[in-house]
């Protein structure tokens, strides 16, 4: 009976040592699952098909349109929206680098330059309307101030506005194509 028992505890102790292993090993797995996804996968961090440089871009734009026109005068709101124009051109040249073009790119940026014609003719035609004011004071016949409600000016604001609206349709289409997936990348295997 001695032989019977010392076989049977030989075999208990060779099976603990294999167990233990095992148990380890899965162990170390499940910590090293749990490790990769505190930690985020490739494809769930930052995709690399955002583009920083037009990320940074496209930020200095929105917040530059956000600034842009804090008075109603039109001459003031031209300025900043003529720096909002080098700052788009920016963001669309490197969009065209990276090859991100769409219809939506194409028509906002269609649109931002006719509203800016539209704006370059509304406030030159304020400006004309101005002068004669002024023309007509310096002569005398007229000592009444310019009226802020004048359609030359109502013209002039009114296209400043349709701007900054073709900017923002403009911001908006740039960052949908920054964002969005090249083709493919979303039926990548994690």
């Amino acid at each position: 009976m001695t032989a019977y028992r010392t076989a049977r505890t030989r075999t208990r102790t060779r099976t603990r040592p294999r167990t233990r292993t095992v148990r380890s090993l899965a162990l170390a797995v499940c910590l090293a699952a749990a490790a990769a996804l505190t930690a985020g996968c490739r494809d769930d961090t930052a995709p690399a098909w955002e583009y920083p440089r037009l990320a940074a871009t496209l930020n200095a734009l929105s917040t530059a349109l956000a600034q842009g026109c804090a008075t109603p005068d039109p001459d003031h709101c031209a300025a900043g929206l003529d720096r909002l124009d080098t700052l788009a051109r920016r963001a669309f040249t490197e969009v065209l680098d990276h090859r991100l073009l769409d219809q939506a790119c194409l028509a906002a940026e269609s649109e931002v330059r006719r509203a800016r014609t539209l704006r370059l003719a509304a406030t030159a035609q304020a400006r004309k309307q101005e002068q004669a004011q002024k023309q007509e004071q310096a002569q005398g016949q007229g000592q009444a101030r310019q009226d802020p409600r004048h359609p030359a000016l109502e013209q002039a604001r009114r296209a400043v506005a349709a701007e900054q609206a073709a900017y923002r349709r403009l911001l908006a289409a740039l960052e949908k194509v920054r964002t969005a997936p090249p083709p493919g990348a979303a039926t990548r295997p994690l």
